[in-house]
């Protein structure tokens, strides 16, 4: 049997997995998403074409490689039609390379205006995408969510009914003064519209945890897409500020029903700085004109909301504890172009709090608000990387940066981005 390689963002997200990801699918069979929902967003640019993918498994640009949409995703599927036009606009044969899982939960325009709502009533903001992600779990967790089957079964709209009148008078105790809750939950245009989505939907709609197994024991080479990133983790990310669900190597398993046996390489993904998307602690920040440069010198604006992204030093403070939850066995280290503009370079290497100095991350709010970085200075400088074709090829001083991210974490850099397009990458 084959085993399944796994592609994990360490940090908040953005890292740059598209590029990885694209690598490896280049020879794989199947590309699975196993968790989150259009929150999320891999960008690759194939052909100088850039696609934006938030469902789809990005492993599908390959042109060979089956997309499976895992059992731990909250699938929009007007989102999910809108990829589905844009790719067969492309040439792309959908209809032989997509799968959706049976038990994927199905996001309903009543989780995106309680997100809003739930949003607009907390005191300290989370910065949600307002994607209903959040409600749509919320239902999954408290077993009153629409699964992708139950569009399917008899009953589905006695359901659906049910679920948006309640879900009305929800809204209303939360938003009394949003005047639009009754046209933007009519239910017999939801069912229409729902209605419609499943048909044609329903050609992909199957038994995914079945045909991986299936997969693997034809020793079919298999790559799991990772959503988001270690520290948006709900269990082991800076709690509240993160996602709805798990990102981690937990969130995998339980997202696609693959089984510890199952899974061979896993590879974190950072880029050769740090950034972060929303709301929440970030020791490493650069409030100033350096953090400002890095965030124009890598195009740090979000791919699902167009936000800009918070930027900051590389933390392998909080990198040691991704690899630690997630068994991470190489690295994927982007942007060592745009790091390598500047003449000096600085590593976060451990936390400073009130004196006492750890090597240790901590998820505790009070304590991350408090910890100061302690940073090791490196020399940068590294000058044009675009013609590099391997590792030897590199400035020295790029090589010295990465085998110092090596040193600290103890686990090899395999992958590294230096450019934008898709070959823009070296191979170790």
């Amino acid at each position: 049997m084959s085993k399944a390689d796994v592609v994990i963002g360490c940090f908040y997200g953005d890292e740059g997995k598209g590029k990885v990801i694209d690598y490896l699918a280049a020879d794989a069979d199947i590309a699975v998403r196993a968790t989150g929902g259009d929150n999320a967003g891999h960008t690759i640019r194939v052909d100088h074409i850039k696609y934006a993918m938030h469902l789809i498994p990005s492993g599908i640009l390959s042109g060979h490689t089956v997309g499976v949409i895992g059992n731990g995703v909250v699938l929009n599927p007007e989102v999910l039609l809108e990829e589905i036009a844009n790719l067969k606009a492309h040439g792309y044969d959908v209809e032989h390379y997509l799968k959706i899982s049976d038990k994927a939960h199905v996001i309903l325009p009543y989780h995106q205006l309680l997100d809003a709502a739930l949003e607009k009533l907390r005191a300290a903001k989370i910065g949600t995408t307002g994607k209903g992600i959040g409600p749509a779990y919320c239902d999954k967790y408290e077993r009153s969510g629409l699964r992708m089957e139950d569009l399917y079964a008899p009953g589905f709209a006695e359901k659906l009914q049910y679920l948006t009148e309640s879900k009305k008078a929800l809204l209303k105790f939360y938003d009394p003064e949003n005047a639009v809750i009754d046209e933007n939950l009519d239910f017999e245009k939801l069912l229409a519209a729902y209605t419609r989505y499943a048909e044609e939907l329903k050609p992909y709609v199957c038994d995914t945890l079945t045909f991986l197994h299936k997969a693997l024991e034809e020793d079919k080479k298999m790559v799991v897409e990772g959503a988001q990133a270690t520290l948006l983790d709900i269990d082991f990310g800076s709690y509240p500020f993160v996602t709805s669900s798990n990102p981690t190597i937990g969130g995998v398993l339980t997202g696609t029903g693959l089984s510890t046996a199952d899974i061979g390489n896993v590879y974190g993904v950072i880029k050769a700085y740090s950034s972060r998307v929303g709301e929440g602690p970030y020791v490493t920040e650069l409030l100033d004109g350096i953090g400002d440069r890095i965030r124009e010198l890598g195009h740090e604006y979000g791919t699902t909301t167009g936000r800009p992204r918070r930027c900051g030093w590389l933390d392998l403070v909080a990198l040691k504890y991704a690899r630690r939850v997630n068994g991470l066995t190489a690295l994927s280290v982007n942007h060592l172009d745009t790091i390598g503009r500047f003449d000096k370079i600085q590593v976060c290497v451990a936390y400073d709090c009130d004196g006492t100095i750890t090597e240790d991350f901590s998820t505790n709010l009070d304590l991350l608000g408090r910890a100061k970085p302690v940073y090791k200075e490196l020399a940068g400088n590294f000058g044009e990387l675009a013609g590099c074709q391997s590792f030897e090829e590199l400035p020295q001083a790029a090589k010295d940066y990465i085998r110092f991210i090596e040193d600290y974490i103890g686990i090899p850099v395999k992958f590294i981005g230096t450019g934008a397009e898709r070959e823009a990458m070296l191979i170790r």
